[in-house]
């Protein structure tokens, strides 16, 4: 029976190679499946970071306007908390999309 078998499966170091590769490859925690997923993850994430620095580098120039323009403020409070004084009278108009 061992005679007409190949000469690479006689030898248990090739054997024990391969079973090595074929865990790693399929059956291990951080098999070969996982690690693509975790890199997909990864560059996904840092998209997001590369966006959110840029929305805060936004709003810390905002802030630094703001802090330093009354007029600005004023304008900001206006258009995005609808704030009034109180002898004004208040009107929204809503465009359709």
């Amino acid at each position: 029976m061992f005679k007409k078998m190949p000469a690479w499966l006689k030898n248990k170091y090739a054997i024990a190679t391969a079973a090595f590769v074929v865990w790693l490859v399929f059956f291990d925690h951080n098999d070969l499946f996982t690690q693509i997923e975790r890199t997909n993850e990864l560059r996904q994430l840092e998209n997001g970071k590369s966006y959110y620095s840029e929305q805060i580098e936004n709003i810390r120039e905002e802030l630094a306007g703001l802090q330093s323009d009354s007029a600005s403020l004023e304008k900001i409070a206006r258009e995005k908390y609808m704030m009034k004084k109180d002898n004004e009278d208040l009107y929204i108009i809503k465009e359709k999309k």
